[in-house]
């Protein structure tokens, strides 16, 4: 099972999951756990090969299902029936296929630093990542990702913290995930079209060029989904501004469950 931990307020509280992206670990959220931890039971999860959790899990033919039901697993363990869930850049791919596959386990999703396509230069950067990942150290790579990424001085915070993270992983585990990007689009296609009906946010740094384009024509097709530029913030928005983070985040979820209140008692 995943290394999880926990944080919980009481039995009533709402719960809210939160997903990392590649290379990071639970330990990226640190600058939410205060805020949120004063109203909400909180889930911190570690994905297959980041943190403490264990390596080697892969199996042949995995794909984002098989990482998804892996914290289904933790929320059973836990006995969390319903979840608000909170994903990082890659990790916003787990969060929506979690909602895609276990629907009624999802309270609303809140989508940081959000990927749900890749244009040319992200393919192209991934291009290379593939075709040299067995002969150029995974750290070098990730180094790399990680400016084109996060490219400002002002960034600077989030790519240390992520890079960090990414040390503790091995260059197998960071090759099975990049592998899982190999065919990402069709699929990133197929997953806004099914998750329509769950409350969804997305929260964008306003410097995040290579992933906004894709959210502000999908948010264009849904209505349904929201969309808040963050300002002054780059991919890694909840560390590059988490007071604002925070509060949009917390006042979704307040919302959401408002909402929820008013269809259980009419």
């Amino acid at each position: 099972m995943l290394h999880y931990r926990t944080q919980e307020l009481s039995p009533t509280s709402p719960w809210v999951t939160f997903v990392h992206g590649a290379g990071g670990s639970s330990s990226v959220w640190y600058k939410q756990i205060r805020e949120f931890r004063k109203g909400h039971n909180v889930l911190l999860i570690d994905l297959r090969g980041h943190g403490k959790s264990e390596r080697g899990m892969w199996e042949k033919g995995d794909t984002f299902a098989e990482v998804s039901k892996e914290v289904i697993e933790v929320l059973d363990e836990i006995g969390i029936e319903k979840t608000h869930v909170i994903g990082m850049s890659l990790g916003t791919i787990v969060a929506q296929t979690i909602a895609d596959n276990y629907p009624e386990r999802v309270k609303s999703l809140i989508l940081g630093g959000a990927i749900i396509r890749f244009d040319i230069r992200t393919k192209m950067l991934l291009w290379i990542g593939r075709a040299t990942k067995l002969f150029i150290p995974y750290m070098t790579l990730y180094r790399l990702f990680a400016y084109i990424i996060m490219p400002l001085k002002k960034h600077e915070e989030s790519r240390l913290v992520f890079v960090n993270e990414a040390k503790k992983m091995c260059q197998k585990e960071f090759i099975k995930w990049l592998s899982l990007t190999s065919l990402i689009n069709p699929y990133l296609s197929r997953l806004q079209a099914s998750t329509t009906a769950i409350p969804t946010l997305f929260l964008m740094g306003d410097e995040d060029y290579l992933f906004i384009p894709p959210i502000e024509e999908v948010v264009r097709r849904h209505q349904a989904f929201e969309f808040v530029k963050i300002k002054d913030s780059g991919h890694v928005c909840n560390i590059d501004q988490p007071d604002e983070f925070n509060k949009l985040s917390i006042d979704y979820i307040s919302k959401i469950e408002q909402q929820n209140a008013i269809v259980q008692f009419g």
